[in-house]
């Protein structure tokens, strides 16, 4: 049987998750040169600053590395339940003297398409992975036409097997435990969500390809017990956060070192979709689930201008704390130093 590092061409099963807002190119550069699978994430990514990244990667790996997209559909617009959402914000835009009306308008995240792919073809990234699924086969056909690995995150086993049919090269199997947003999309409904553990045991069982396991894993220990339970290999991401190669907030950072951490939920009220963060303000007054908050992700605009003035007055109120329930593993080392770590649960 194919294993993780033959099919990845990396030295270590072991990925590093990609961190939209909270990492770029410099810790995929990190995590590639030691042997695992540095990601970037490119959700969040104009086309230009894309380009950059890719080309700094290029400039400074000769190893593989992931690049990751989002894979959901952009919602219709929805001005009522906007303007609903706009008015359960409203008492915190009074508060910080901020004027509703210069929400930006536009998505900020947008699905993987044609441009992207474009992009992409000229770089040629051996491992091209989704979140909430896949793209159309067209596009997903572009991507495997260079010869790219495609890996995509699946949170029940229903849609591990839904992700096979569609021929991905891996399964993520992303527990209940993991850090920022779901990658669920055959359901909405959280009650489906089991934790890693549970989860990879019966992926692993279920489907024929590779399974990497995802959430909660943070030391060698969490990957020797992710392998035994049948997984290729692993996904770390919350142990990274505090890596001098993330470009995490000195917020966040001083959330993630304080007790605070012990405390993460799963909550819609910063972009709309369920994503585990640390407990805050905003989270304990309109969450953790919100039934005003927007379609993913109509809610961020709006909370993103509350983030960037509280931010600026040294608060974290209204920032999106994201973190897995396992925080026990983020040290202030470098991203080689954990990386190699984690691979000594490998023996």
């Amino acid at each position: 049987m194919t294993t993780l590092q033959q099919l990845l061409g990396t030295e270590l099963p072991i990925v590093q998750a990609p961190m939209a807002g909270v990492q770029g190119s410099a810790l995929a550069i990190a995590v590639s040169n030691a042997g695992g699978l540095g990601s970037l994430p490119c959700a969040m990514l104009a086309p230009d600053a894309l380009r950059k990244e890719l080309e700094t990667i290029r400039s400074q790996t000769d190893q593989p590395f992931n690049v990751n997209f989002f894979a959901h559909t952009a919602p219709a617009a929805d001005e009522p339940r906007e303007a609903g959402w706009h008015r359960a914000l409203a008492p915190y835009f009074s508060e910080l003297g901020l004027d509703p009306g210069a929400i930006p308008r536009g998505p900020g995240r947008l699905p993987f398409g044609p441009e992207a792919a474009d992009l992409l073809a000229e770089f040629r990234p051996p491992v091209v992975s989704f979140h909430f699924g896949l793209p159309s086969p067209e596009l997903l056909q572009r991507v495997r036409g260079w010869g790219a690995k495609v890996l995509s995150s699946a949170t029940t086993v229903a849609e591990a097997l839904w992700l096979q049919e569609r021929g991905v090269d891996a399964v993520i199997a992303q527990g209940l435990e993991a850090g920022g947003h779901r990658g669920m999309f055959l359901t909405d409904d959280v009650a489906t969500q089991v934790g890693t553990f549970a989860l990879v045991r019966e992926v692993a069982q279920a489907v024929r390809v590779p399974v990497i396991a995802a959430g909660g894993i943070a030391d060698a220990q969490g990957v020797a017990a992710a392998l035994a339970l049948g997984a290729a290999g692993v996904q770390v991401g919350t142990a990274y956060l505090l890596c001098p190669e993330c470009t995490t907030t000195s917020l966040h950072r001083t959330a993630l070192k304080s007790e605070a951490a012990r405390t993460t939920v799963v909550t819609n009220v910063f972009t709309g979709r369920p994503a585990r963060g640390i407990v805050n303000r905003v989270i304990r007054e309109l969450g953790p689930i919100s039934a005003a908050a927007p379609a993913f992700p109509q809610a961020a605009p709006a909370m993103g201008l509350l983030r960037a003035r509280a931010e600026a007055q040294g608060r974290s109120d209204f920032s999106p704390l994201w973190a897995g329930q396992n925080t026990g593993g983020c040290r202030e080392v470098p991203a080689a130093q954990l990386t190699r770590e984690l691979a000594r649960g490998l023996a």
